[in-house]
This record gives structure tokens, sequence and C-alpha cells, in this order.
């Protein structure tokens, strides 16, 4: 098993790209990391870094090492940090993934009000899409994550937050589209696309357009919506999103339709089948619970 001691010493070889750079940071000798970094690789079998006369780069297994071992020492940290938190005067982290939603505001609301009675806690937010979001919360990064659907029961535990996000078409405030309270299928066949880059990861989404998805015409994807608003600013195509991302109607010239028939989603916390939650996640996912009465 490889010590933790070594796990720092590969990542601040990574960070420095330089043996002598990240001995000053560690405070060893130069001669020690450098030996401790051949071990690190006879120990694993395969070699983690090319040595250069001005730096020090990784190889494609150092590459997957330090993505792995920053990890695995994130997760260390976590789980100390949480068995340090003393109970009446509880404190520690909460670790939640997220993809755009507008539910946020609820979810920040309820942590605003949790932290005005405990201050010690934080919440750190990871941002991703679905995909990212459960496999961080596989690996253990994630004590929730905040999802649009429930997916994959058998591995998740679900708390229903009683609320739903609306699709439609993110479009410039000028344009026929924006006319009508609402667009349809067919609509969408006849326009350039701007399409979040996951289109199936929710049934509901993919039973919406059935067949016809083949038919659209998508000019460009993205994954968080921010950057694809420029996008549709700009000319290039009408963001297929959710509702509320975007304050279209105050700025930027734009607007907001939703799709008919409407499609939404439901939101939901979900949380890895049969993992102990610190005391602080506990309390959150408790205080989640009594604002959303289940």
């Amino acid at each position: 098993m490889i010590e933790t001691r070594l796990l720092r010493y590969f990542l601040a070889v990574a960070r420095e790209q330089s043996i002598t750079r990240a001995a000053a940071a560690l405070h060893v000798t130069q001669p020690t990391l450098s030996k401790q970094m051949m071990d690190l690789e006879r120990q694993l079998g395969v070699q983690l870094l090319v040595r250069g006369k001005k730096q020090v780069t990784l190889t494609d297994e150092g590459t997957y090492l330090r993505a792995r071992a920053q990890e695995m020492i994130d997760l260390m940290e976590r789980t100390e940090a949480a068995l340090r938190s003393e109970e009446g005067t509880l404190g520690g982290d909460v670790y939640l993934g997220c993809g755009e939603t507008r539910v946020m505001e609820f979810v920040a609301d309820v942590f605003a009000r949790l932290r005005a009675g405990f201050p010690e806690m934080r919440l750190h937010l990871h941002s991703g899409d679905a995909e990212e979001v459960m496999k961080r919360l596989d690996e253990g990064l994630l004590d929730f994550g905040l999802l649009l659907g429930p997916l994959h029961r058998d591995k998740y535990d679900y708390l229903d937050l009683g609320m739903r996000d609306t699709y439609g078409l993110l479009m410039p405030a000028d344009c026929p589209l924006a006319e009508r309270g609402s667009v349809t299928l067919d609509d969408l066949k006849q326009v350039p696309l701007i399409f979040p880059n996951q289109p199936y990861s929710g049934h509901q989404r993919l039973d919406w357009f059935g067949a016809d998805f083949d038919a659209l015409h998508i000019v460009a994807t993205y994954n968080l919506l921010t950057n694809a608003t420029f996008l549709v600013e700009r000319g290039l195509g009408y963001a297929f999103c959710i509702d509320g991302l975007v304050d279209a109607r105050n700025a930027r010239g734009l607007a907001f339709r939703p799709v008919e028939p409407a499609l939404t989603l439901d939101a939901c916390i979900a949380a890895k089948r049969h993992r102990t939650l610190s005391p602080a996640a506990k309390l959150f996912l408790e205080r989640l619970r009594k604002e959303v009465g289940r």
C-alpha cells in the first residue's frame, strides 16, 4: 500500500514541476525526495516522471496517479475533519455536487439558515453534469448530488425536493419565436440548436424527443449554460435549456419560451446508498427533509 507521505511528495513534485522546488516546499533535501520518487516508481512498477534538465513532466501514468492521489488525499482530509468535529459545537464540511438548476436557490437558503445556528459549518460546491456528479458520489468525494430526475435507484437514496425544472429555448428577444408563448418540437427542428452535451441523461428527456432527435440541427453543445449564452447572443443558435438560469427578461436582449407539450424534471438530493455520512452532512440532510416536509 502506498504511504500517504509519498502521495503528498508526488503531488508536490507534479505541482512544482521540479524536484528541487518541491523539496524546498516540503522542507526535505533534494536527494531524499528524488530517492522517494524512485522508490514510488519501483513500488508501482511504472515510470511516473520524465526528468529533464529544467523541469520534470508527468508520464501518462503519472498524470493518472496525480488525479487519483489528489482524490485520496482530499477524502482522507475530509474524514479527519468530520471525526474532529465536536458535539454541541457542530461544524464541519458538506460536499454537494450539482448541475445548473434554479432549485439551487432553495438549497442555498436552507444552508444559510442552517449556518446561522451552526456558523462553523462549510458548504463545498462542485458544479458538473449528472454523469460527473454521480462519479464523484461513487468515489466518496461528495456527500450529496443535486440531480434532475432519479437515476440508478439501486445505487442511491433520494430525497424528492418537490420542485421541478422546466425546459425550453433561450433565444434573441426580437426573433419570431419570441412572439409566442411556447415552442413545439416542430419549431425545434426548424432552427439551429445549442444543445446540452448529455441529451440522454434522463429518460423523460429522451422520450420527449423520440425518433425526432436525429432531425434536430445541432450547431453546438455545452455542459454549463453560461458560455452557451454568448453563442445565443451572437445569433449562432437557440439554446435548449432550463428556465431561470439566465435573467433573459432584464438583460442581454434574450427571451425564454417553454416547450409544448411541457417537459419538466423533478429535482432531488441523491446520496450513495449505505454510505456513512459525517455529522455535518447528516444535519444538512435532516434540515432539507424538514424544509420539504419529508
